[in-house]
């Protein structure tokens, strides 16, 4: 019996903590292209799994604080 709402199990799931660049540029309301910009000119925390760039929720949340904090 399917339950409604249940989460996806595939092998290759990505942890809820953890976004991709379509991901994060829905989340901080931006085009991808801003955050491959942001990427490029290490303006954005973030890290490689392979060959794609993932970000870290809490670390984006925290960046997003620090950048508010200091006026942008």
């Amino acid at each position: 019996m399917k339950t409604r709402g249940a989460a996806k199990t595939s092998g290759d799931a990505v942890p809820a903590s953890l976004m991709t660049v379509r991901e994060v540029s829905a989340y901080l309301q931006v085009h991808p292209s801003t955050i491959y910009r942001m990427l490029r000119h290490k303006q954005i925390p973030a890290f490689h799994v392979g060959c794609d760039w993932r970000f870290n929720i809490e670390t984006i949340d925290n960046w997003c604080l620090e950048k508010e904090k200091l006026g942008g």
